[in-house]
């Protein structure tokens, strides 16, 4: 069976969620193709590299792959701004791996705001019944503060109360909605995601031969 292998370069560890939503993508796009996601953990280097292109270059080293996934946060720029930075600054290196841009508008965070059961299990409470509304898909991207919204989503599916809440660490838990999220087709409305997959097909026919 052919094989693509890629590693996913992010901002901080809980951008780790992108991976299962990476590799629902590509299997739409490449079906029969046996994808292979790393996560390129850098904090256990000594020193862990804290500047852009020294993490790009310690994933390629350490992390191997056919395919490179640079994550960034829009936050309070716009995408194109976003994109423009991280081209600027792999022009710096010499970069001879495919990679692709991964821009959620405005944070990863707004990318999981899609499933409430997903964020009752990840909450570790699967038969809550507490309600949890969600965002409109098409306000998503204007969300002020998704990371904040998706915390509060998270303490009300734990259902805890008093100091088991206390001691809730929402953080610990985002990151793991998205493995229990099966269909990942509602972001294709939103702008970012439509861009992530515009450049993906571009990379995957120009620059990969799938390895048999």
């Amino acid at each position: 069976m052919r094989e693509l292998r890629y590693t996913l370069v992010c901002d901080g560890s809980s951008d780790r969620a992108l991976i299962p939503i990476l590799t629902w993508l590509l299997k739409q796009l490449l079906p029969g193709i046996l994808i292979q996601s790393q996560w390129a953990d850098l904090r256990r280097l000594m020193p862990p590299p804290r500047q852009f292109i020294e993490k790009i270059e310690k994933s390629i080293e350490f992390y191997p792959c056919d395919l490179l996934f640079i994550h960034r946060d829009a936050e309070r720029s716009s995408y194109e701004n976003r994109r423009t930075e991280i081209v600027k600054a792999l022009s710096q290196i010499d970069l001879h791996h495919p990679y692709v841009c991964v821009i959620p508008v405005r944070m990863t965070e707004a990318w999981l705001l899609i499933d409430d059961q997903a964020i009752r299990q990840a909450a570790g409470n699967p038969a809550g019944q507490q309600p949890l509304p969600l965002p409109l898909i098409r306000e998503l991207e204007s969300l002020p503060d998704p990371k904040r919204i998706l915390s509060e989503m998270l303490r009300n599916a734990s259902e805890l109360r008093g100091r088991r809440l206390k001691k809730f660490a929402a953080a610990d838990h985002a990151w793991k909605i998205s493995m229990y999220i099966r269909d990942f087709s509602p972001l294709k409305n939103l702008a970012a995601f439509q861009q992530l997959e515009e450049e993906l097909l571009v990379v995957l026919s120009k620059h990969l031969s799938l390895r048999s």
